[in-house]
């Protein structure tokens, strides 16, 4: 069996190269995380690459700012339209027409062309500037959970208590976490530093041990904005201090009283809000900065539309450097109000913001526990998106030749279509040429030739091959030439030889045809593989946020202890193919020792043999599914257990109760079934549910194209 692709991982998970910078609200400075973290893993890695999926909508032609900041300030060589999937208004569109997948599958294919190119990506949720707190918290946890990465969650302390700083950021972590999301480090930022002390130790009682605490007093040469910033944001007409507009404003005051009693408000680092024909204010204004009997003025705004009389700007002209004067349309009231709610933005222009941003980060983050963490952190679980992605990364690196024997239904060509132009596996497609390009006119699908060949079985030039074969393989069963003729005809069969003969590597059918038609011709010889007793079958079931593997629910009846021990092994085994971490659960109506009865003792005796011939599997059995799958019953029915609550292979005593569980799941969440899948076979063949659709088909044949790929 070939490798499994690095991505794939094996044991306990994936090795992370990556890391999701989230907030729960707006402004919670999770900018200076951002640049901290890049900067701290550029000194240990030679590519490290930076996503955003969902950007800020700019204005038409400016980049969101954050992700130019960090493209520039790091010389970060990525294009930025490979920075992000989406804008917020493209994905609100997405969502309210229904197409969430659509948006998720394009969010990990954007990321995974970075992630191909780098030894490391920071991944930074959204802005919160969008319709909704709870609705944009949601998107990055899902975000973060189909990319399967740790957070490093940042909370704001700006303007709150220590109770509302606790409470939020606890209610954050349990958002995350109980989409089973990691999180490793918990950032509490812009903490006034009076309570610094007291967030961290409350914080620390709450949190878990394992996870990282670090909290970030608030500090105005970050928080409050430059004068630039005052400027661009108000859209004035700088008259006067171009050089000083990177002057940092910690304080404004309206200028609308006589000049004594105003130089009594005068606080350092203060803009000077006024309207613009107060002569005697901007030369109070200029003389106060010039005094040491007072503190530092920023600058001044001049509101109303009116600019100073030409006296005042000839002695403006006259001076060697005049302090940042900007002229706006809008009132002394209006003027006040937009800018008490102007936030600073840390730019690549002001890159003294940046490094001061740094600093701070590598100051009260613990860098090197935070580095340890991510360099052991594994992925413990596998979404259904990432996993329908990599099947398919997977099964386009060895291209693989499928056989379709029922080229006589619609939904054969559908999915044949869609295979051919996504160029994921050749295929032959049994039946008429003529009737199958009818169809396909019909259906309006363009089947291009060039990767497909149609076959009619009885006029195929390998058919009086394929009949002197089965004779002699199947003679000493009874079986004539008369016979082989009448049975190579039988689409079935002849798929069936071509992959015994090497002329494709594997079948998928059944849309038309039972499982037994299906099943019979491979048992009859392809057989089973060597060590292997019995065909058997699992499900992928794509839950809404992991996919497990269901067994045996679509080929054996009644199996017996030592079956059904095979069916679990086999099972595990074709997870951990597919990357998902085997952790078996063996149901029965009782969990551990509290049932009796001949169908408990038999999953009790099956849990046995698992453990005795695969000691290294995880294993836990009889047990309930409630048990098997949800953490806290698996917890009060059997403590301790490695499986209880966490499986992720379910083995069903038979199939009447395998397969009315995968349909009743199906129906009632949701979910992507993908299978039956056949496991044991020599060489690959799958059975379609001829209830299946399009969805079905074309993943069962990806399934397959994997499967002849490992061999």
């Amino acid at each position: 069996m070939p490798a499994l692709p690095p991505e794939w991982g094996r044991g306990r998970g994936t090795m992370t190269k990556t890391v999701f910078i989230a907030s729960a609200e707006p402004y919670s400075g999770k900018s200076l995380v951002t640049l901290g973290l890049v900067s701290m893993l550029l000194s240990k890695a030679q590519k490290v690459g930076y996503f955003k999926p969902v950007i800020s909508a700019a204005a038409e032609g400016q980049p969101d700012p954050h992700v130019d900041t960090v493209l520039r300030y790091f010389q970060l060589p990525i294009r930025y339209e490979d920075t992000f999937a989406y804008t917020g208004p493209e994905v609100l569109q997405l969502i309210e027409t229904e197409r969430q997948g659509e948006m998720i599958e394009t969010i990990i294919h954007r990321y995974k062309q970075l992630e191909e190119q780098h030894d490391f990506i920071v991944v930074e949720g959204t802005d919160f500037v969008g319709q909704g707190t709870a609705f944009e918290f949601d998107l990055n946890v899902t975000i973060a959970k189909n990319l399967g990465e740790p957070v490093l969650l940042v909370v704001s302390g700006e303007k709150k208590t220590t109770a509302q700083i606790i409470n939020s950021t606890l209610t954050a972590l349990r958002g995350f976490e109980a989409r089973e999301v990691q999180v490793l480090t918990v950032v509490a930022n812009k903490v006034a530093p009076d309570q610094v002390a007291d967030v961290e130790a409350l914080l620390r009682q709450q949190l878990r041990p394992e996870i990282i605490l670090s909290v970030i007093p608030e500090d105005k040469a970050l928080l409050n904005p430059t004068m630039q910033e005052i400027h661009d944001a108000l859209g004035g007409k700088l008259l006067f201090g171009q050089e000083l507009l990177g002057s940092q404003v910690d304080n404004f005051v309206t200028g609308a009283m006589n000049v004594p009693n105003f130089l009594n408000y005068l606080k350092e680092n203060v803009v000077i809000v006024t309207p613009g024909d107060r002569g005697d204010m901007i030369i109070c204004a200029i003389q106060a900065n010039l005094s040491a009997s007072y503190p530092k003025v920023a600058g001044i705004v001049l509101t109303a539309g009116w600019e100073p009389e030409e006296p005042i700007l000839r002695l403006l002209r006259g001076l060697q450097s005049v302090l940042p004067i900007i002229a706006v349309p809008t009132g002394t009231f209006e003027t006040s109000a937009r800018l008490s709610v102007i936030k600073s933005r840390i730019s690549a222009d002001n890159p003294k913001k940046v490094q001061l941003a740094i600093r701070t980060f590598d100051r009260y983050v613990n860098v090197p526990a935070l580095d340890a963490k991510l360099s052991a952190f594994q992925s413990e679980g596998i979404t259904p998106h990432m996993f329908q992605y990599r099947l398919l990364q997977w099964a386009k690196r060895q291209r693989r030749h499928i056989v379709l024997p029922e080229g006589n239904d619609d939904r054969i060509l559908r999915a044949a279509a869609l295979l051919l132009q996504q160029e994921i596996v050749d295929l032959t497609i049994l039946g008429n040429p003529a009737d199958i390009a009818a169809a396909a006119k019909r259906l309006g699908l363009n089947l291009p030739i060039g990767h497909l060949r149609i076959i009619d079985p009885v006029h195929s030039e390998f058919y009086d091959d394929y009949v002197q074969t089965f004779y002699e393989l199947r003679k000493s069963k009874g079986v004539n030439l008369d016979m082989a003729r009448d049975l190579l005809r039988d689409v079935s069969y002849f798929g069936s030889m071509m992959v015994q003969k090497g002329h494709a590597d594997g079948m998928v059918s059944g849309a038309v045809h039972t499982t037994q038609h299906t099943i019979r011709p491979a048992l009859q010889f392809i057989k089973t593989r060597p060590g292997i007793s019995l065909v058997s079958s699992v499900f992928f079931m794509c839950l809404p946020d992991r996919v497990a593997v269901f067994g045996d629910c679509a080929v054996n009846p009644s199996p017996t202890a030592e079956q059904l021990a095979e069916i679990a092994i086999s099972s595990a085994e074709s997870a951990q193919r597919f990357g998902v971490e085997p952790r078996v659960a063996m149901l029965s109506y009782s969990s551990g020792t509290s049932g009796e009865g001949a169908e408990v003792d038999k999953v009790r005796r099956a849990t046995e043999l698992v453990r005795q011939l695969r000691p290294d599997l995880p294993v836990e059995g009889p047990i309930q599914y409630d048990a098997a799958v949800d953490p806290i019953v698996g917890r009060q029915k059997l403590p301790g257990s490695a499986v209880a609550g966490q499986a992720s292979v379910l083995i069903f005593p038979d199939l009447n109760t395998g397969n009315n569980t995968y349909k009743a799941v199906q129906r009632e969440t949701g979910a992507l079934a993908i299978g039956p899948v056949l496991q044991g076979l020599n060489k690959p063949v799958n059975d379609l549910s001829r209830g299946c659709t399009v969805d079905d088909v074309f993943n069962t044949v990806v399934i397959t194209a994997i499967q002849s790929q490992q061999g």
